[in-house]
Parts: C-alpha cells; structure tokens; sequence
C-alpha cells in the first residue's frame, strides 16, 4: 500500500485514499503528531571523553609500548608529549568506537521504548533523564559529520516507521510505499547542497523504517492537488504553505476536472518556528538578561533554538557563574534538563494565544519562582516582524514572476491560522480572494492524492 506523509517540521501527518475516500492515519485520537521522539536511554555524548583510572591506566600501556618499539628499532625517541598525545587519541579512539557498538546494540530495544509527539515532550519533561529530539527536519540540510549524520537518519527512521506501523494497523495491510512532501527549500547551510543531502536523509530513513519505494513531492504542489479537487471552473491560483519550517509557494493551473500543473515554485527557508524563537527572544530573553546581563546575543539565540541539537550543546556549555545576579541564576537555570523546551513551549503558547488575544502571560516558575512576563499584540509584531517582512518579499517575487494574475489564493500550512500572517498575505494580494483551507490537513491530503499515480514523478515539484 502507498501512502502520502508530510513530515513536519513542527508536526507531521500521513494518509491515503481508500475505496476514493480520503482516509488520514490517526494516531491514537488525533489526525497528526509533533515531530519530536523521546529516547529513555541516554545517547552517549563523545564531548563527554574523560580519562578515568582505567583508561589512563590504557595510556600508559600504549606509552611502554611505544618506547619499546623505539629501543627495538633504534628510532630516536620522540618528546614525551607527542607519545602521550598519540597514546590518548587511540585511547580516545578505542572508547568512541565501545560506545558506538553499545548505542547501536542497544537500538532496537530503544525503539519498543520510544515515545513520540506531545507524549515524548510530557515524559523528557517528567523524567528528566534520556534524549527528547523535537524539529529534526530542521537539521537535514546542515553540514553533519558522518557520526551526527548517522544519529540524524536514525531519528527519522524512528518517525518514518512510528508511521508506517500505525499506518500499517489501522489499513490493515502491509504499507510498504510512501510520497513525502518535502519543502521547495530546506532549511540549510550549504544551499542545493544541503536540499540534497535532505532528500539523501530522508531516502536512507525510509529504507531503515521499512519503506521499500518512496518519491518526493513538493509540498505547495501536493496542496494544490488537494486545492484542485474542490475546483468546477479552471483557473490558475497562487498555493502558499506556512508550515513550521519553511514556506512555500506554487502557482498552478488547477479545476475542471483536468490534470493539475505546476507551473513554478518558490520557497523560503523560514515559518512558524522562527516565530517562537522572535517570540522568545523578544518577550522571554530579557528575563534572562538579554542587552543587560553583557551576554552575547548569540547565548540567547542558542537558548531559544530548540529545535537545534548543536546550538542546544553549546548553551549548556557556558559557563555564567560571572554574570551579574539575578541573570546568572535565571541561565543556570535555563540550562537544567527540559528548561530550554518548556520555555519554548511558553513562546508558543504565546504566539498562539496572541493570535485571539489582546495579553497573554507567561509563567516561569520552573525558572524562579513566581517570574512571569505579560506580553500583548505590539510584542507579538515585534517579534514577527522578520518574519513577515520576508514572507512578503517571497510572494512580491512570485507576484512579479507570474505573467497572468492568480484567480485565486489558497492559504495552508500550521502558522497560516495567525491572523497577522493572513492579512499579510492578503495585502500582497489586494483584490484576490484567499480560500483557507486545512491548515494542518492541506498538504498530507494533497499527497495522499498523488500517492493514487504510478508514478508521482509526473507531477510538477517532484524530484
């Protein structure tokens, strides 16, 4: 059986088309799931390399050797300090490669414990102990070391087959084939480069979970199959997807009952998770002591981002023992197991209920108790303000790319419930009717329409 899957940035979700009815993957009671796994077992860290009795105890062997092999051959002998150097590395090296084989030993029961979505968050949250990965999309296209790279397949072979399982019970058959959606634009630091080693991530994850066959579908194209299905009359239209990640943009000719095409795409690199993290700097930092403490701003970016392993790491490194009270006690804080996600969850929750409300208030109890910060609707523009600002530089340049105006806008994608996104993208559209449609269902329904082809390769967007 073929499925359609949008792995998400923020959430994913899956469905297929069954005796012509759309049909989405539940899992348990709800249509989609954070993208986040949780791990009770502690991935070892190799920063993490200390040299013990016993492994010193190591050096010094390798060290006798070494000078003996010196006297057999009559070799000069070389400074004791590049002997040693030498000794710890393959010390170093030994211990790197034991902790390997036991992580990988022990993978299989580590995936029967896993635990994924809001439920990974609640039990990182509860237990304190183990790896909560949250966003791990966002990291595909960024430059890895073969190790880290490894890491970052395994995490999404765990969601991949999360979802070929559940898909498998609830059908009841064997689901062995798969249409992802996949960003116009990863997020990246290498540019093509970095969408290719993406989709390379994504290929080999599949085979890991399971997959035997999978394709890749644009996910503005995938919405614009959704779109195209509720059309009588044919016409072009604009299809904009902000999602957790990226924003996308495609502009079709749909309707009528004829074959959809994609005449061209764009992306952006940036969605709903930059505007916790604008949320979270701009209302929660200066808690910490953001332009008053002398920390650097990059402290705080890193604090903020949770959706990214290395600046994570390097939070938790610094040391603020120096800081100026009471910033010091408040980073200590922050940087404890779970603080950098709960204080996310709070710049959601912040961003989410502004969209409705004129004040909202965040508790930081977990910080200090009884620190709060009240924020209103101006803090929210202020924080969105990059955002936006980028978002409608995107559709200016497919405005002025297109030939023939859009009759048409379908709005999709999780940050597209913002108000404040909404009425951005239709001032750069005056005159255009915007149809909202799902915002988490658009894409995944799109998909699960293309997964019905032989092959989703004739679908424009698809690579």
């Amino acid at each position: 059986m073929r499925i359609g899957i949008d792995f998400g940035t923020s959430y994913s979700a899956a469905a297929a088309v069954v005796d012509g009815q759309l049909q989405l993957v539940r899992f348990g009671e709800e249509r989609q799931f954070r993208t986040a796994v949780f791990f009770p077992e502690v991935v070892p860290d190799f920063d993490d390399f200390v040299l013990t009795p016993v492994l010193e105890a190591q050096v010094e062997t390798i060290i006798r050797a070494s000078r003996a092999d010196e006297r057999h051959t009559g070799r000069a002998p070389r400074p004791e300090r590049d002997v040693r150097r030498d000794a710890i590395r393959v010390v170093r090296r030994q211990w790197m490669e034991e902790r390997l084989r036991e992580a990988s030993s022990s993978s299989v029961a580590s995936f029967q414990d896993a635990l994924f979505g809001e439920e990974a968050v609640e039990a990182y949250l509860e237990e304190g102990t183990g790896n909560l990965i949250e966003s791990p999309k966002s990291m595909f296209g960024y430059k890895l070391d073969p190790r880290v790279r490894k890491t970052i397949v395994s995490i999404a072979a765990h969601i991949l087959e999360h979802v070929r399982l559940t898909a498998t019970r609830q059908f009841g058959t064997p689901v062995r084939e798969a249409v992802i959606g996949r960003p116009v634009e990863f997020r990246s630091s290498m540019g093509a480069a970095g969408g290719e080693q993406a989709l390379g991530i994504l290929r080999e994850a599949a085979g890991v979970a399971g997959f035997d066959s999978v394709s890749f579908l644009e996910e503005p194209a995938a919405a614009a199959m959704h779109y195209h299905l509720s059309l009588a009359d044919r016409q072009h239209a604009l299809i904009v997807d902000i999602g957790g990640g990226t924003t996308d943009v495609a502009y079709a000719e749909l309707g009528a009952g004829d074959a959809p095409v994609m005449h061209r795409s764009w992306g952006l690199p940036r969605g709903g998770t930059d505007l916790d993290v604008g949320m979270s700097l701009h209302s929660l930092m200066p808690l910490f002591g953001r332009d008053d403490s002398g920390v650097p701003i990059h402290h705080f970016v890193e604090a903020a981002s949770v959706h990214n392993l290395p600046k994570q790491r390097e939070f938790r490194k610094q040391d603020y023992r120096r800081v100026d009270e009471p910033y010091a006690s408040r980073l200590r804080a922050l940087q404890g197991t779970g603080a950098t996600t709960r204080l996310n969850q709070q710049a959601e929750r912040m961003k989410i209920e502004l969209s409705g409300a004129d004040q909202v208030k965040a508790e930081l109890d977990f910080i200090e108790p009884g620190l709060a910060r009240q924020a209103g609707g101006g803090d929210f523009q202020l924080a969105s303000e990059d955002f936006l600002d980028r978002m409608a530089r995107l559709l200016a340049e497919a405005q002025g790319d297109i030939a023939l105006a859009p009759t048409s806008i379908f709005l999709t994608g999780g940050t597209s419930r913002s108000p404040q996104v909404r009425a951005r993208v239709a001032s750069s559209f005056p005159g255009i009717p915007v149809v909202h449609g799902d915002p988490s269902l658009g894409v995944v329904s799109g998909l699960a329409q293309a997964a019905l082809l032989p092959d989703s390769s004739n679908v424009s967007g698809t690579q």
